[in-house]
Parts: C-alpha cells; sequence; structure tokens
C-alpha cells in the first residue's frame, strides 16, 4: 500500500516492469501499399495475441514501415551486419542498395514476430534516418537513441535471397558481430553444494544474481555451455575456461574451480550480445541447463517480512505463487483465519507494490527484479482495506497486530502515509507496548490502507499528456491528478463505490497498444460514463476493485 513520490518518470515504470530490453512489443504500421488486409491491422497483444502473423510469402517485399513500442520486455529482436562503413551495392527485389544490417534473430511467438517483423529482414531506416552501408555500431546506437519508440523501415526477402546475401555479407572482411557493447551484471558463484541422486554423488555450483540464488549446474554443464558458446560465437576470443580433472578434487580445489568459474561468467556475461544468446538464457533459466544435462531445479528464494527480517525458502524454481504463499504462511505458523488477509508482493521500482498473480513463478520475478535496494523483490504484507475487518484480527490475533504494525511504521517512515502536524504524535507512539495506539491514529490519516499507482494517463482529463495517480482506498476510489515525473497537482476526482457500476481490463484494440483497466460510474442528473486508466498493471488495479467490493460486501452483510 503505497504512494509514488514525485520525480518518476511513467516511461521508467514501464522499464521496471519488464526487465531486460532484448525482447520487443510493438504494432505494424505499413507505409507502403499492401497487398492483403492483414498488413494494416495493429499487433499490439504483449507476447501473445490477437492478430493475424502474415507469412513471409504474404508480405509485401518492398520497403515497409513497422511502428514499433518496446514493452516492458523490450525490444526482442537482433541485429547483424557489416561493423565498417561502406560497401559493394547488392541487388534485394530488383533494386541496388548499399549494404545492409539485417535482423539475425527474433523471438519465437514474441510480439515482434506477431506484428510481422521477421528474420532477415533487410533495415533501410531507423526513426527515419537512412542506414545504407552504415557500421553495426551506429545502427544500434539509432535504435536505443528513440527510447521506447522506434520506427523501421525494412525490406521483407524471401527465403532464396536471405540464404544468398548472407553468405556473402559474412564472407565480407568488414562483416562481424559487434562484441564492443559492454556491460556489468552482478551474476556471481559464492558457492557449491553436494547433490546425490539416483545413487550418484555430484558437486554443483550455485548461480546467483545480484545475490539471488538463479540456478544450480554441474561443471560438466559448464563445460557443455562453453563448447556451444565457440561453436556461435567462432570469432570471439573467449577467456580461459577451468581445466578438465582426472582425478577426484578435494574440497578446496572444488572451491577453487568455482572461483574461476565465476571469473568466467562474470566475463563472458560482461558481453552484451553473449550475455543475451539464446544459449546463455538457456543456460541460467531452464530448468537443466542443457537438453542432455540432469536438472537441478531446487532453488532459494527470499521473502521480506513486513518486520523487516527475511525468511529463506528452498523451493522448486517452477512453483507458483499459490505455494510459495503457503510455504511462507507455514513458516511463520500464520493462522488459517488470517491467510486471506496478506499475499506476495512484487517490489517495483519507486516502493510500488505489485500483488503477484496465481499463474506467477515467484522465483522468476525474484532473480529478474534486481533493482531493489533490498536483497530481495518478494514480500509478504497485508491484502486488507476494510478498517473494521483490521480491527477485529489485530484484537484476536498477536501476529497481525505486529505485522500490521511494523507495515504501517514503515509506510510512514516512506511518506506513503502522511500524519501531517500529527507525525510527533504518531512518533510518540511507536513503540511495542502500543501497537493498537498506534495504527488507530494512522487509521485517520491519508494514504493509510490505500493503493497509489504509478502515474499513468487517462481519459478522466482532456489530454493524455496530462497524468493521474489511480488512489484506491475502503473508502472511495480518488484519480489524483499530476505531471508525467509524478508531481502533484491541485485536481482530485473522487468516486463512490455506490457510483462505480462496472469494471474490467480490455484487451488491446486498434488505438491502444496494451491492455488498459476501465470502469463506468453513474452520477445523479447524468449519464453514465466511461473511464479508461492506461497503466501498466491493469490486472491489479482491476483485483484491488474486486477486493474492495468483496470487503464492502462483507462489511454489509455483517451490519445488516
Amino acid at each position: 500500500m503505497v504512494v509514488v513520490g514525485p520525480g518518476m518518470e511513467n516511461k521508467d515504470m514501464m522499464s521496471s516492469a519488464k526487465r531486460d530490453s532484448n525482447n520487443i512489443h510493438f504494432t505494424s504500421n505499413r507505409r507502403a501499399e499492401v497487398g492483403d488486409g492483414d498488413h494494416g491491422q495493429t499487433y499490439g497483444a504483449s507476447g501473445g495475441g490477437g492478430g493475424v502473423v502474415p507469412s513471409r510469402k504474404s508480405v509485401l517485399q518492398g520497403p515497409h514501415t513497422i511502428a514499433i513500442t518496446k514493452s516492458e520486455t523490450g525490444f526482442g529482436f537482433n541485429v547483424r551486419g557489416q561493423i565498417g562503413e561502406g560497401g559493394p551495392m547488392k541487388s534485394i527485389n530488383g533494386e541496388l542498395y548499399a549494404p545492409l544490417q539485417h535482423v539475425s534473430a527474433v523471438l519465437e511467438g514474441g510480439a515482434a514476430e506477431l506484428a510481422g517483423l521477421r528474420k532477415g529482414d533487410r533495415i533501410l531506416e531507423v526513426n527515419g534516418i537512412s542506414v545504407e552501408g552504415v557500421t553495426h555500431k551506429q545502427v544500434v546506437e539509432f535504435i536505443r537513441s528513440g527510447g521506447h519508440t522506434l520506427s523501421l523501415t525494412v525490406i521483407t526477402v524471401t527465403q532464396e535471397d536471405a540464404e544468398r546475401l548472407e553468405p556473402l555479407e559474412e564472407a565480407s572482411s568488414n562483416f562481424a558481430i559487434d562484441y564492443s557493447e559492454r556491460r556489468s551484471l552482478p551474476i556471481s558463484i559464492p558457492e557449491y553444494k553436494w547433490i546425490e541422486k539416483g545413487g550418484e554423488k555430484f558437486t554443483v555450483f550455485c548461480i546467483h544474481m545480484a545475490g539471488r540464488h538463479l540456478c544450480s549446474r554441474r561443471y560438466k554443464q559448464f563445460d557443455e555451455l562453453q563448447a556451444s558458446l565457440k561453436r556461435e560465437f567462432c570469432d570471439f576470443t573467449f577467456p580461459k575456461f577451468p581445466p578438465k580433472s582426472l582425478f577426484t578434487l578435494s574440497d578446496q580445489q572444488i572451491d577453487g574451480r568455482r572461483r574461476k568459474l565465476e571469473q568466467w561468467v562474470e566475463r563472458i556475461c560482461s558481453v552484451r550480445v553473449i550475455a543475451d544468446c539464446d544459449i546463455m538464457q538457456d543456460f541460467l533459466n531452464n530448468a537443466d541447463g542443457s537438453p542432455s544435462s540432469e536438472a537441478v531445479a531446487e532453488v532459494e528464494i527470499k521473502i521480506l517480512l513486513p518486520d523487516k527480517t527475511t525468511l529463506s525458502m528452498t523451493i522448486d524454481k517452477h512453483t507458483t505463487t499459490p505455494t510459495v504463499y503457503r510455504m511462507c504462511a507455514d513458516r511463520i505458523h500464520l493462522a488459517e483465519e488470517l491467510a486471506p488477509y496478506f499475499a506476495l508482493f512484487e517490489l517495483v521500482e519507486y516502493s510500488f507494490e505489485r500483488k503477484l498473480r496465481e499463474d506467477e513463478r515467484p522465483h522468476e520475478i525474484y532473480i529478474h527484479n534486481y533493482t531493489t535496494a533490498t536483497n530481495t523483490c518478494i514480500s509478504f504484507g497485508r491484502w486488507l482495506f476494510s478498517p473494521t475487518k483490521e480491527l477485529d484480527l489485530t484484537n484476536r490475533y498477536e501476529l497481525a497486530l505486529n505485522y500490521f504494525f511494523w507495515q504501517a511504521v514503515d509506510e510512514v517512515n516512506r511518506g506513503h502515509v502522511r500524519p501531517g502536524q500529527s507525525l510527533h504524535e504518531l512518533k510518540a507512539l511507536q513503540d511495542s507496548a502500543r501497537k493498537s495506539d498506534y495504527i488507530e491514529l494512522c487509521r485517520r490519516f491519508p494514504g493509510y490502507s490505500e493503493y497509489s499507482f504509478p502515474p499513468c494517463p487517462s481519459d478522466a482529463r482532456k489530454s493524455k499528456q496530462n497524468f493521474v495517480i489511480p488512489i484506491v482506498a475502503f473508502g472511495k476510489f480518488k484519480l489524483q491528478a499530476c505531471l508525467p515525473d509524478g508531481t502533484l497537482e491541485s485536481q482530485e476526482i473522487e468516486f463512490e463505490w455506490s457510483e462505480i457500476s462496472a469494471w474490467s481490463v480490455c484487451p488491446p484494440d486498434n488505438d491502444e497498444e496494451q491492455p488498459y483497466f476501465t470502469f463506468d460510474y453513474l452520477r445523479p442528473q447524468r449519464p453514465q460514463r466511461t473511464v479508461r486508466i492506461f497503466t501498466v498493471f491493469p490486472s491489479f488495479l482491476k483485483e484491488c476493485f474486486d477486493r474492495v467490493n468483496s470487503e464492502r460486501e462483507m462489511d454489509n452483510a455483517l451490519t445488516q
């Protein structure tokens, strides 16, 4: 239950909700004429759905423009081509062009493929700038310079032309993969463990990302990885790999191997094109690391509790939210009656907390979101709006009182609960012996037991350049006017829950590139109106509406 403070960029929230920048989400907007009706359609589903995907044969072979909007998972395609400038003209579809960079890979089933971008497409322009004959590095810089939007003018070639052109390109002395882009990933191998499986005892090395357990791999899996990478990147000079041993290693020698593997994986992951390739991603993310290797799916996950203690658990990395929540509840001895009033959340950037969906795998969130300052991005917290129910639970359960108290203290300290002139009075009650008094006083202040979403556009305002902060509370739903960076403005619209008749998450349509939240409301002497909110968390906003509605119905039933 948080407030996103001023200084936050909505585009930053978009990037935090997806993690790496190699996958794309975009819509197709063909510039040239099209031979069939498919290409004028918008393909805006995030990683899935909604349009007809044209085949390579049906796609217009002349230059056409694709408008791209980066999703929370990035752009999703790789570019390959010459590293030098200029070069001989080549015929593509009957026209002569200077050497062109081309799309070397597109995420299978991803938004790029659904929108019509194809492996082998030749890139003519990036954001309206001609890139004929330019270097690979320049094309990459042009792509990045557009931020979250990208316009690519490409030529889709036939499979035969792609096979004809690529050997010529790769034979050129100017052609190479660009290894110059480097980045520092917080990847490490801090420990090794002994595993017994099927009567065999072997060592696995535990790979961590930003201190969070990512996966565990055997030495031979690392060896298979480096062999596969050498085949894929044959012109790259790889760092020295720890040699094999014909003899059983001592604990000291195994630890030495661990340190050398850590240095090796750090160095290769610092090269972006290698770290982002499918081989490396499969090694880090798949349960077994490679098709022929033994699976080691057990991983460690850390969960932050309301009193700021951390709970460490060993789970199967594919375990979904309900199972992880149940394991956590059992570990802290949570009473069965309290279970519906707590949940697992992701600590997103700028202190916004998003409730995990039941179909999500907490470990995937745990390892991919390593931008939070704490040692984990998964928290266990209250999932309750009703002050009546809160009072009932805190009177009967010491654990509920303790957790609600410490969460309230944290929200006051972070500015989510705003006591104003009563801060001194509130601080005087911040004592473990006066928890009930502290919570009772907090209930009077704005921000308590509320969820404030990051700034986002809404048609509740005249211009989509004007943003709002959706605020869900038990008493009312509010839209606080703000600037895109979160700076508050004077206008605030309040909606009584009795005025709101329906709400839902709408799929992308011809006008919108991603799902959005919508609700209907009716006020006396006025026609019914529909409001659209273009938050990047539409499903969570709907879940908040559902929860408040359910709790209000329960409270009303008790008072009748």
